[in-house]
């Protein structure tokens, strides 16, 4: 799991499902829905299903540097990135 402190993110599910999971709670997104993340809310994703879901993410421009960054390095280094983009990798 992970927070964003100032940014909202959104996703759009154009094929299979999503699986959304919050501090209390799970939610499967299908096909045709969309689903806002407002900053401050812990949460991490996954596909929900055996098939592979596409989908859209709406994101700003420090979090797609953030998950730019995530690519180009190694795991020990994630949780001090998620802090230089406002962002908190929870356990």
């Amino acid at each position: 799991m992970h927070v964003h402190y100032a940014d909202d993110e959104a996703w759009h599910v154009i094929s299979g499902a999503l699986l959304f999971r919050f501090k209390q709670t799970d939610l499967i997104v299908r096909a045709g829905s969309t689903l806002l993340v407002p900053a401050g809310v812990a949460h991490t994703f996954g596909n929900a299903g055996p098939a592979r879901s596409r989908f859209l993410i709406i994101l700003p421009a420090r979090l797609d540097a953030l998950i730019a960054e995530l690519h180009r390095s190694s795991p020990g280094d994630h949780a001090a990135i998620y802090r230089k983009y406002q962002s908190e990798l929870l356990d």
